[in-house]
């Protein structure tokens, strides 16, 4: 396990692999700040935003796509300190005061897919819902009723999408039949309750074995199920609140694993920090946005 120097994030996020680049990307989105790693020399920086991004994916081309408080963007970084960005969609009315985007990713086919929150989590309200955004624009809500978006992946062969909700009052990673043409999903299922564990289901990344990687966040770990939805391996991290996990490296054998402090004393050294770890696997190649 490496550490990524003395890094220490508000809320990291939504790590993703740059196969262009051969750099991670991650958020830290209460400091409005998007970093970027290279694992081979070690080298970060990082560029501030004007608004919060809560997820995160690489662009055909070059840059990032994001959803952020009030849309979509395209995020373009330079030699600038600041990312320069540029609303490419919104949901209005349904993204109103207190929310924002949340977990997000991309497709199998480059679609670009985000879910809304509610940000005071204490108040439950079950306004989020996940959206589709591709040439055509940003779609109707595909999944409603979610109080807290996360755990987006997909299949490697893409005909399964997953969904969790990390709320302590849900806990719960769905399961979907995935339509490759029309970036549909359908027959949601339960796939892992986490009522009976510690963690909360988190941001996830799905492997080249096609298991489910999720971030128990609050647990200290993360869960690698099976795709027949199966606990098959319990990873754990020095962080109480590991928030998601992304592989990449040039063999797709490192997973970056970002983290949100607790606020507990034992946390003190390890909350918010970024690791890189060997888990022995290889992860799948993210498809950037209009791949």
């Amino acid at each position: 396990m490496t550490r990524i120097g003395e890094i220490r994030c508000a809320v990291g996020e939504s790590p993703t692999w740059s196969a262009a680049e051969s750099v991670f990307y991650w958020t830290d989105i209460p400091a409005k700040r998007i970093w970027r790693l290279d694992p081979a020399s070690g080298a970060t920086r990082h560029w501030t935003l004007d608004q919060m991004a809560g997820c995160i994916a690489t662009r055909a081309g070059g840059g990032l796509i994001a959803g952020m408080e009030n849309g979509v963007f395209a995020l373009d970084l330079g030699d600038a300190d600041a990312a320069v960005a540029t609303r490419l969609a919104t949901p209005g009315a349904d993204l109103g005061e207190g929310m924002r985007f949340n977990d997000g990713r991309c497709d199998r086919q480059g679609r670009f897919w985000a879910g809304t929150m509610f940000m005071d989590m204490a108040q439950a309200r079950a306004v989020g819902k996940l959206y589709r955004y591709d040439g055509r624009g940003l779609s109707a809500p595909v999944v409603a009723d979610l109080l807290t978006q996360n755990g987006l992946g997909f299949s490697p062969d893409g005909r399964t999408m997953y969904l969790s909700d990390s709320h302590p009052l849900r806990r719960m990673v769905w399961a979907f039949d995935y339509d490759l043409d029309d970036g549909v999903p359908s027959n949601r299922r339960v796939f892992a309750d986490l009522g009976g564990e510690v963690g909360r289901p988190d941001g996830a990344a799905v492997d080249s074995d096609g298991c489910y990687w999720v971030c128990g966040n609050d647990g200290g770990y993360i869960l690698r199920y099976t795709p027949q939805g199966k606990l098959d391996r319990k990873l754990a991290v020095p962080m109480l609140k590991p928030a998601m996990c992304a592989f990449g490296g040039k063999h797709l054998d490192q997973l970056l694993v970002t983290s949100i402090p607790s606020g507990k004393p034992e946390d003190a050294q390890w909350g918010g920090a970024v690791i890189l770890l060997e888990p022995g696997v290889q992860g799948m190649a993210e498809t950037p946005f209009g791949a």
